[in-house]
């Protein structure tokens, strides 16, 4: 497959993995937010949530899904352990932190 291509069809990838996987994340977070009671939305909160998310999936591609994909580049490389868990942490601290946030 020639480079063009398979980055075009990486870049459609990419775009199905944050609509679908981000959907079904925003669904569950919400899911466990109603389950203890809490609610963010129409506060800043969400936005909190979103971020937090798109943190996870950018983790998650670059740590996993990169690999599996049509784009085959030299640059294709994990991200460093301390880093990967620096953002998932904060991440979760988001996703406590948002329901508190009006």
């Amino acid at each position: 497959m020639k480079k063009g291509l398979g980055a075009g069809l990486e870049m459609i990838r990419i775009a199905f993995i944050l609509l679908i996987i981000g959907a079904l994340l925003s669904g569950l977070v919400k899911l466990i937010y109603t389950s203890f009671g809490a609610s963010v939305d129409d506060t800043n909160g969400a936005w909190l949530v979103g971020v937090a998310i798109l943190i996870i999936l950018f983790v998650l591609y670059r740590n996993k899904l990169q690999f599996s994909g049509f784009y085959k580049g030299d640059k294709n490389v994990k991200l460093p352990r301390s880093i990967s868990a620096i953002l998932v942490s904060s991440s979760i601290l988001m996703l406590i932190i948002a329901p508190i946030i009006r």
